[in-house]
Formats: structure tokens, C-alpha cells, sequence
């Protein structure tokens, strides 16, 4: 199995969702799920993928040419895929994967996050989606989602094409239980 995790490369933000992220690349790595993020070396990212790394695990990364470039990438990884730009990358990602998560991020986790839940209600992605809300970070996001369906900018049964975690725990357990 392969998981996408959309996550932060911030290296700026509270030790709890580095916790969880290293979390999370240490319970795939101890599952034989292999990760695939954006190849980042830094911030959730970096740290999803170095546990997964020193817990035996195997990480590809897909980073667009230009990152590469910047020298923004991740040195130790698995594998490591260059696409032309960001949206190629996404689409990269998602045909990869078996499934997606996303951790807490800003606006690129967030942009990567919607467009996967947006594949999903147009019916060209069919994998699980789940977001870890650590210490309730994606709570307003998640009340913009019901408030969206609510008020009919979004079909009832489109609002429920994801699945919300507290733990990375209960992501896995959540993917590996569809």
C-alpha cells in the first residue's frame, strides 16, 4: 500500500504536529505502507518522511524540476520523481497512492487537500481521504465544509467524501479498515 501525505514544510510550528507527523511516518514505515509526499527536507514533511526512513520505511517523493533546482528537496529518500510543475505533481501523487492524508499545512497543503476532495466528488478519484485533525487544527476548515453543504455550495453526500482523524492512528486504522 502507498499513502499520499499532504503536510507543512514549515519548520516554524509547534512541536505537536512534528510530533505527529514523525508519528504517522513511523506507524507506515512499521506497517509496510510506503509514503509518497512532495520531497521536501524540511518541516512536517522532512519529518514524516525521516521516520518513515529510520523505521525501515520507503518514502518517494515528487517535487517539480524547479524545487529540485532551489535545492528544496529531500537528499535521503527512496525514490525521487521530477515533474514539470505543481499541478503535475499533484496528479502525480494521486495516481501513485492508494490513499491520501493530510496533516495540518498552510495554503499548499490546503490546495492540495481540496483538489483531491474535489477529484473524489467529480468521481475521477476513488481513494480514501483522510484528515488528521491534530489538537483541531482543520476545525474551521471543517465547519466551512458543513456550512458549504448546509447552505447547498456543496452536495450533502460530497461532504462526506472524507474521513477525519485525531491520531495518525486512526487515519491508518481508518484507511486500512475501508
Amino acid at each position: 500500500m502507498t499513502i499520499a501525505v499532504y503536510c507543512a514544510s514549515s519548520d516554524e510550528i509547534d512541536a505537536k504536529y512534528f510530533k505527529a507527523a514523525e508519528r504517522l511516518g513511523q506507524l507506515m514505515a512499521e506497517r509496510g505502507i510506503t509514503m509518497v509526499n512532495g520531497a521536501g527536507r524540511v518541516g512536517l514533511m522532512g519529518a514524516a518522511s525521516n521516520a518513515s526512513l529510520s523505521n525501515g520505511g520507503r518514502v518517494i517523493g515528487v517535487i517539480p524540476a524547479f524545487m529540485v533546482e532551489y535545492g528544496w528537496n529531500h537528499p535521503g529518500l527512496s525514490e525521487m520523481i521530477q515533474t514539470r510543475d505543481i499541478q503535475s505533481r499533484q496528479a502525480k501523487m494521486a495516481e501513485i497512492s492508494d490513499a491520501a492524508i493530510a496533516l495540518p499545512g498552510g495554503v499548499g497543503t490546503l490546495a492540495e487537500l481540496s483538489e483531491v476532495i474535489t477529484w473524489k466528488q467529480l468521481g475521477i478519484y476513488h481513494k480514501p481521504i483522510v484528515i488528521i485533525n491534530t489538537d483541531g487544527y482543520w476545525d474551521e476548515l471543517l465547519l466551512y465544509f458543513e456550512r458549504a453543504s448546509r447552505e447547498h455550495f456543496m452536495r450533502r453526500q460530497n461532504a462526506i467524501v472524507w474521513d477525519v482523524a485525531s491520531t495518525p492512528e486512526e487515519a491508518i486504522d481508518i484507511i486500512l479498515n475501508l
